[in-house]
């Protein structure tokens, strides 16, 4: 059985800056697995928000291939990307990015709800997975009457409300304290559990690291395994 949910392989990115080309990385292989939790450390500016970007098909490669469930963002037109990325990937950032007019349920219906999802399942699903994520209390409130922990597990909610084959995550706990970052940490790793997802997390926290079963440093254009 095959469990590779995403793949990169000989993936490169490039720019040109007037008559300099600029390479972001060049040559990387990286491999998800289905249940697998795997993160991306490295400094500001290294390009792990460029490369989650062309993992998720957001961008593509100079040159390379990535895969989502064995098919290739470069063999997809954009309407197709877009909806692939709205079955297969959920996405939680450092910003939470909510509708600010909408209330929690309703930010994590709206996936579904592009997705056609019929109405009454839809709020079954995002009442469940509000509750999961510890929030059955709070399912009626507009994301300013949330702290930042509680919208940020909105959004953890939101990620995985098409029940998708992997969830990437840009710092998501990037502009939370340290005590709450640690509660968003566990909730992952318990979710992760629960769902049997791939988590793919790029961070600049290396204390993120003692629960992935994987880690990779981007550095210098390169991707080097460092757990």
């Amino acid at each position: 059985m095959n469990n590779v949910v995403l793949e990169c392989r000989a993936l490169s990115k490039q720019y040109q800056d007037g008559k300099q080309i600029v390479d972001v990385f060049r040559s990387i292989d990286l491999t998800l697995n289905k249940g697998q939790a795997c993160a991306i450390v490295g400094s500001s500016g290294s390009g792990k928000t460029t490369l989650l970007n062309l993992l998720a098909g957001l961008d593509l490669a100079t040159t390379g291939e990535v895969k989502l469930a064995n098919v290739s963002w470069s063999s997809m037109k954009d309407a197709k990307r877009s909806k692939m990325r709205n079955k297969e990937m959920g996405f939680v950032y450092q910003f939470h990015h909510l509708l600010p007019e909408f209330s929690a349920l309703e930010n994590v219906l709206m996936p579904m709800w592009i997705a056609g999802m019929n109405k009454k399942e839809a709020n079954k699903r995002g009442e469940e997975l509000l509750g999961q994520v510890g929030l059955k209390d709070r399912l009626h409130h507009k994301p300013s009457q949330l702290s930042g922990g509680e919208r940020q597990r909105v959004a953890i909610a939101r990620a995985l409300s098409n029940r998708p084959a992997c969830v990437l995550m840009d710092e998501p706990t990037g502009n939370l304290d340290e005590t709450t970052s640690l509660e968003i940490q566990n909730l992952i790793n318990e979710l992760k559990t629960t769902y049997d997802m791939a988590f793919l997390v790029v961070t600049h926290d290396e204390k993120m690291l003692s629960w992935m079963d994987s880690a990779y440093r981007l550095s210098q254009g390169v991707l080097q395994p460092i757990k």
